[in-house]
């Protein structure tokens, strides 16, 4: 038995332990699906795979609650599939290497997939066990959520009946959400035809950076956190603007929804020249890590390693150009906070995913707002930045932010048992990611709800943590507002 399984809640850690065994990166969700159907059939629950690939389990209440209203407890499947550079981790295929670090359990190299496995094992462990009281009982396990929250909107009406949804994907313990901004993703797309690359009197430099912290595009946008694929921007407007260095390909990031930790560039340079760009690189070392040096405390590499087979083609000056410049142009990070509350972003935006090599050229950014016509301001402004590029610019997958019902009964009822159990009130208010409440709302606009749970670190990263202490407050929490749900 693996020592996590150990830990209490043991219902809670057990099955948690068993998702990390199970590859669910999104879009690969098939897999922990059908385990989560046999797992729920086997414990007595009506269990299925709705249309939208959503995994949906019933089960009736305990002796003496048959008069209570139905709660939902909703959570995602999927999980951000992030890992170092170094890693040969396989998110498809390969199981993740877990453990226990003092008070937190982490994965070796890799994300944890406790966004949102503990919200997905906390209700896993309500399910099996017959001795915890509760009303008729509903869970929602979505598909996709972190590539687009596809489950969330192809969920049909009438396929829930419950009055109250509890959402276990938040991430401070203590905390109850009741608001989260909206988002689009910006996706940039061009065609460009490559030229032969003239590499006599030239060397090539693969240009890397790695080591960033990264993190969570929404709720730790505000940090001020370095990204890696801007960092890269500005080397090559640099380097290549000033006929230093020509750009043959260039990678960074591949989550929407995650502050790039990584990108490469691969360039030609002139022989004669190779002081001057190698003197360039170390600049822009120094320069990053003093801007830095308060917010990437773990450090970072950027380096230009030598590469002894040549390019054989190399992107088009202008174009080249084009998409370093809109590069530099395009918003990165916070736009505004929320008027009305200082400390919570209001807008923002992640330069998320940056593809250029053979022949073809991707860049998605994703934009949040709590504010709708914010949203489209910045969505417009990209689209301005990159059409001037030359790109073709589409906007996909939006979704309205998730407004506040400052009357919620649900939100005044979980405060009150909150503060009867552990002596102070919990933390309300709105956050800057993104939740499935809004998206859910849209065909149940009659269900109250509500998002909390355990306190976790850097989401998104392959220094993911999940507190264990957490993890037994949030569980009873759970258990006690599923005790006083109201009656019909």
């Amino acid at each position: 038995m693996n020592p996590i399984e150990e830990l209490s809640p043991k219902g809670v850690w057990r099955n948690f332990y068993a998702l990390t065994q199970i590859p669910r990166p999104s879009g690969h969700t098939k897999q922990v699906a059908d385990f989560l159907v046999d797992f729920a059939q086997k414990n007595g629950a009506e269990a299925y795979i709705d249309e939208a690939g959503n995994v949906v389990m019933k089960k009736g209440a305990t002796p003496g609650y048959e008069d209570r209203e139905t709660a939902v407890l909703q959570a995602h499947m999927d999980m951000v599939p992030q890992k170092t550079k170094e890693c040969k981790h396989n998110f498809e295929t390969d199981p993740l290497d877990v453990y226990i670090d003092g008070e937190w359990v982490t994965a070796r190299d890799t994300t944890l997939g406790a966004d949102d496995g503990m919200g997905v094992a906390a209700a896993m462990a309500i399910l099996e066990d017959d001795s915890i009281p509760h009303g008729p009982l509903e869970v929602l396990i979505t598909r996709d959520e972190e590539t687009g929250m596809e489950g969330a909107f192809q969920l049909k009406a009438g396929e829930l009946t419950g009055k109250y949804l509890l959402n276990l994907d938040s991430e401070t313990e203590g905390e109850i959400t009741i608001g989260c901004a909206g988002g689009m993703d910006v996706v940039c797309s061009m065609e460009y035809q490559e030229e032969e690359a003239d590499t006599e009197g030239k060397l090539c430099y693969n240009i890397t950076i790695k080591g960033l912290l990264g993190g969570h595009s929404g709720i730790e946008i505000f940090k001020g956190r370095a990204n890696a694929n801007k960092l890269m921007t500005r080397i090559l407007f640099a380097a290549v603007n000033t006929d230093l260095a020509e750009l043959c390909s260039w990678h960074g990031g591949n989550m929407r929804n995650a502050i790039p930790r990584e990108c490469e560039a691969t360039v030609l340079v002139p022989a004669d020249k190779k002081d001057e760009f190698l003197a360039l690189i170390e600049k822009s070392k120094a320069i990053f890590t003093d801007e830095y040096k308060d917010v990437e405390t773990n450090g970072f590499l950027l380096t230009a390693t030598p590469v002894e087979q040549m390019p054989e083609t190399v992107v088009p000056q202008e174009i080249g150009e084009n998409l370093i410049n809109a590069m530099m142009a395009a918003h990165d990070g916070v736009l505004r906070y929320t008027p009305s509350m200082p400390d919570l972003v209001e807008t923002s935006s992640n330069l998320a995913i940056i593809n250029v090599a053979e022949g073809k050229a991707e860049v998605i950014s994703l934009a949040r707002s709590s504010q709708d016509s914010m949203k489209l301001y910045l969505c417009n402004g990209l689209v301005a930045c990159f059409s001037m590029a030359g790109m073709k610019v589409s906007l996909e997958g939006g979704y309205s932010g998730w407004q506040p019902n400052p009357k919620s009964a649900l939100v005044a009822s979980m405060s009150d048992i909150y503060e009867k159990m552990y002596g102070k009130k919990p933390i309300v208010g709105a956050c800057h990611a993104g939740l499935e409440c809004g998206i859910i709302g849209v065909n149940y606009p009659d269900m109250d709800m509500a998002s909390y749970g355990p306190t976790l670190v850097s989401p998104h990263t392959p220094s993911e943590a999940c507190h264990i202490p957490s993890v037994q407050k949030f569980y009873d929490f759970t258990l006690e507002i599923l005790k006083n749900i109201p009656k019909k």
